[in-house]
Order: structure tokens, then sequence, then C-alpha cells
């Protein structure tokens, strides 16, 4: 059984966001969720304009390694520095709110997926998961975003969205990949806004 991106196998291709979803069954995904209010509505659409008018210069099927590190650079880069200087609201800050999505993560490891490094910073959530057979990695964020949602709204007292409704996902290429992403959780609280 493949654990990692397997170039040879079939990939289901969700789209209806703002950013194309790859899925290939039993394999490890970095996934990141934000706070609905995380990021500014004004700076997630110039980028998302950005984004596209990058595309439009640029051959999408024949990137060099120079423009794929340009392209991480402008957009993912970007978006993680922004989530990392804790915009929004950043209800996660507090221990017992960051508890509730600790517990929606941990509640079906071993049955739905397996959960390996994770981080709940104060506006975002970081996750390597790999689903396993029979549920899919959609279902898998619709039930923790859903339920960590609404215990979160009902102990704050409010009403409404609260995280973003799309996620980032990515396929996990490879054990270094794996090392990298897992270094780059573990870190990820020393970069974010106390």
């Amino acid at each position: 059984m493949w654990e990692y991106f397997n170039p040879r196998s079939e990939i289901d291709i969700r789209t209806g966001g703002n950013l194309p979803h790859w899925e290939q069954g039993s394999v490890w995904y970095f996934v990141t969720f934000r706070l609905a209010d995380a990021l500014p509505r004004a700076v997630v659409e110039e980028i998302k304009e950005q984004r596209k008018q990058w595309r439009r210069t640029h051959d999408l099927e024949n990137l060099s390694p120079t423009e794929v590190a340009e392209y991480h650079r402008l957009f993912s880069e970007r978006y993680d520095r922004l989530l990392d200087a804790g915009g929004g609201s950043c209800v996660l800050r507090d221990p017992l709110n960051a508890d509730v999505v600790r517990g929606a993560l941990r509640f079906f490891d071993g049955q739905r997926y397996a959960l390996d490094e994770f981080v709940v910073m104060p506006n975002h959530v970081h996750v390597l998961v790999r689903p396993l057979v029979g549920h899919g990695l959609a279902d898998i964020l619709h039930s923790w975003k859903s339920y960590s949602a609404n215990q979160l709204n009902r102990r704050l007292g409010r009403t409404g969205q609260f995280w973003q409704h799309e996620s980032f996902d990515h396929i996990v290429r490879n054990e270094a990949a794996m090392d990298a992403i897992r270094r780059y959780i573990r870190e990820n609280p020393a970069k974010g806004a106390r």
C-alpha cells in the first residue's frame, strides 16, 4: 500500500473552491485550515488575483524549478507568513478552545484516519493525516471543522461561520517531504504570534 503520492495511480481532483484538491486514497496529506476571520477578505482577494495573473503569464505544464520556487514564495509562503502574524480573533490562543480542536482531531484517530504531527495555532491548524480505507479526506475535514465549530461557537456564545470553508491540502510526496513537514509543524509555534 502506498503511503505517499503514487505517480502511477489515479488522482481524484475536487474543485469548487479556489484551489484544486487532489485525493489519492490512503496516502499522507498535509492539511492547513484557518479561522474564517484569520485573513482579511481584501488581502485574500488581492493574492487570488495576483495568482491568476501569475498563472496567465506562465506555462503551468512546463514550469522550471526556479518558477516553482517563485510560485511557492509568492503565494504559499506569503499565506503562511500572514497566518503566523496572528490576524483575526485568534480564539484558538485560549487553551480551552485549542483543546476542543485537538480533541476533534484525535477522536477518530485509528478508526477513520491515522494522525501524525499536528499543531493548533491561534488562528489556524496544521495536520498530517492519512485517511483509512473507506474514508475520504473531505469527509474527515468536514467532521473536524463541523464538530469544533459547533462546540466553539456554543462555548463563545456566538453563531455563524467559524472556519474558512476551504482548506489547503497537499499529498505528501515521499519520506523526505514527510520529515520536512513534521519539522515545519513542530517549529510553527515559534513563528506564530503569541
